[in-house]
């Protein structure tokens, strides 16, 4: 066998090849080494650099990605996809991670290319209340009157003024009682920021009890209770002795079991819908490994909302306290306040009152955090508030594990609503029997009604837990608004369904409306007249279902869309939007696909003569 070597013979030639010159080589290695993608330009970097601030040693925190987007899109009204690039370059993240986010939440503005941001964009409630009160009117005159392009003019979802219907936001100034000559005015002069009123005001909310906490017709009062004025009314002291006595090695186990004790016995739940045990939300929790950390929810998306704020403006400190009293029992260091982006005057109340509390703080404080949303009400489901406040799009975590075991970053989380922390103080100086003394019907407590639509007075009513719907126009809203009868109302807001006016006699409380088919959620009740019709109600729902899905769940994303088409027609077509509401119930996994059903449901068993079905 002959064998073939592989080496060259000595007879072979070899012949030179030329790659190409020095210079032409170092072009092929820096156009190799050259990164791929869009990169960032100096002055786009520059810019962002300027707002969100040097580069710290260890990186700039993943979480802010949120509030550094809102520094930039405060700063040029839109978010130009340049500074997307430098933002996601001085983060050291992905592009896709920064777009996505950016591009999930309703108030940012993406603009690609060259492409212009508008100079002022004005945003006009379509909530039901407003709706029913003209929303539609002034969105279809106002650009024709403005007479500038370069103005935009659109419809929001409800931003929680139902109170002060119709209302419309130019840029972050809010309108009440918006008319064309307001909002003209409004842009004329340049009004586009919410300046808080005065923190001189002595503002106790327990005095309300029974009473109504808004201003005739709906009109806020004037002036909050700031730092020094609280202070000086006795407030922060329950903290300081709280914090004292569960500091103490020897009496701290007790001190937090008493205060446990007193949110058992007074029945305090949830009051931001979910209804949920307080005292026994805060022993599951305080059982949990250590570092534990909160999340307080005032996001307060739900059309027909506005009690968080309405207290907000009158006294952040009760809130506060509340919020430090909490974190003490529980065993909390770190406190994350997740605001809505529509409530710019109570950021402020905030940000100025948290900056008192820790430049002279009553006692030793947990960090606290305001993070600011920025238009998603699904962000009010407390997985997605964590979501959004690590960072991130508002989807909502399947569950388990729930997050009192594994939430924010992680950690076990005690989350609560705004008006919930709230009540603390009050329920452990006037003792559980104060609260438990008040209710209606069998029921026990106090519950902050948000009350709009067909009312002579709406605002916030602290009214007795268990009274009716007539009782509480009768009693706490001077009646119907004239030329208005009771037609139907809606006890929980946009998820709670709809009763008709002969159901006007069911105690408003946690359990007691589910066999009518709906339930109290967060109390925000609509009242609709004689000249309405319930079947625009569950549509105007249906559309903001659709708007505020997140698109994560098929069914609800699908199933809003198509049960919003069907419910146009004249005659619904009640087989197939039974057939998606039980898709939805039984597929979504958090409660916006849950929910969504409910007024489709309530006007098919209670209005169906407005449908075309059998009376």
């Amino acid at each position: 066998m002959t064998m073939r070597s592989n080496t060259p013979s000595h007879t072979s030639s070899t012949t030179a090849v030329t790659l190409g010159s020095v210079d032409e080589m170092r072009e092929r290695i820096r156009r190799k080494s050259k990164l791929k993608g869009r990169q960032a330009d100096e002055i786009s970097i520059d810019e962002v650099r300027a707002l969100i601030g040097l580069r710290p040693d260890a990186g700039h925190r993943r979480d802010l990605l949120i509030e550094h987007l809102h520094k930039v899109n405060d700063a040029y009204r839109c978010l130009h996809d340049r500074h997307l690039v430098a933002l996601a370059k001085e983060m050291n993240i992905s592009m896709a991670e920064v777009y996505e986010v950016a591009t999930f939440y309703h108030h940012f503005d993406v603009i690609k290319g060259d492409g212009k941001a508008p100079i002022l964009t004005i945003r006009v409630c379509d909530g039901l209340s407003c709706e029913m009160a003209g929303a539609q009117d002034l969105l279809a005159r106002l650009p024709a009157l403005l007479g500038n392009p370069e103005v935009r003019v659109i419809a929001a979802p409800c931003i929680g003024r139902c109170e002060q219907a119709p209302a419309v936001v130019v840029h972050q100034y809010p309108v009440t009682f918006a008319t064309l000559e307001t909002v003209m005015s409004a842009v004329k002069s340049s009004s586009v920021q919410d300046i808080p009123g005065h923190g001189a005001v002595n503002f106790v909310a327990s005095d309300f009890a029974e009473k109504s906490l808004s201003g005739v017709d709906g009109v806020a009062l004037s002036g909050y209770t700031g730092y020094a004025t609280y202070r000086a009314h006795g407030g922060y002291a329950l903290a300081a002795t709280i914090a004292d006595a569960v500091a103490h090695a020897a009496h701290g186990e007790d001190e937090a079991e008493r205060i446990i004790k007193v949110m058992e016995d007074s029945g305090l739940r949830g009051l931001g819908g979910a209804g949920f045990s307080v005292g026994r939300k805060w022993r599951i929790v305080r059982d949990q490994p250590a570092p534990r950390v909160m999340a307080v929810n005032i996001d307060e998306g739900e059309p027909g909302t506005f009690k968080d704020r309405v207290y907000l403006e009158r006294d952040p400190h009760r809130f506060l306290e509340g919020m430090l009293v909490a974190s003490k029992v529980v065993g909390i260091d770190a406190c994350y306040i997740y605001l809505r982006d529509e409530y710019h005057g109570c950021r402020a109340i905030l940000e100025t009152e948290i900056a008192k509390l820790q430049a002279d703080p009553p006692c030793t404080l947990p960090l606290i955090e305001l993070r600011r949303g920025a238009g998603a009400y699904i962000c009010g489901e407390e997985s997605a508030m964590i979501e959004s406040i690590e960072g991130k799009r508002g989807m909502p975590r399947l569950r388990p594990p729930y997050i009192a075991e594994v939430g924010l970053f992680g950690r076990p989380t005690l989350e609560h609503n705004f008006e919930t922390l709230y009540w603390v103080r009050d329920l452990v100086e006037k003792g559980p029997q104060w609260f438990s003394s008040f209710g209606r019907n069998g029921r026990k407590g106090l519950r902050s009604f948000s009350v709009s639509g067909r009312v002579k007075h709406p605002g916030v009513k602290l009214a007795p837990a268990g009274i009716t719907v007539q009782e509480l126009i009768d009693e706490y809203c001077g009646g119907m608004a004239a030329g208005h009868a009771l037609y139907a109302y809606l006890p929980g807001g946009a998820s709670g369904g709809i009763l008709p006016a002969s159901l006007n006699n069911v105690p408003l409380d946690f359990d007691t409306l589910q066999p009518y088919g709906c339930f109290i959620g967060s109390a925000a009740v609509i009242i609709l007249g004689q000249h309405d019709r319930a079947r625009d109600a569950a549509l105007n729902m249906m559309k903001f279902f659709e708007h505020e899905s997140c698109g994560q769940c098929t069914p609800c994303r699908v199933g809003t869309a198509k049960a919003a088409r069907l419910m146009q027609a004249e005659r619904w077509d009640n087989v197939t939007l039974e057939d998606l509401n039980q898709v939805m119930v039984d597929a979504s996994i958090c409660g916006l696909g849950q929910a969504a059903p409910n007024p489709v449901r309530s006007v098919q068993k209670y209005f169906p003569h407005e449908i075309g079905g059998p009376v």
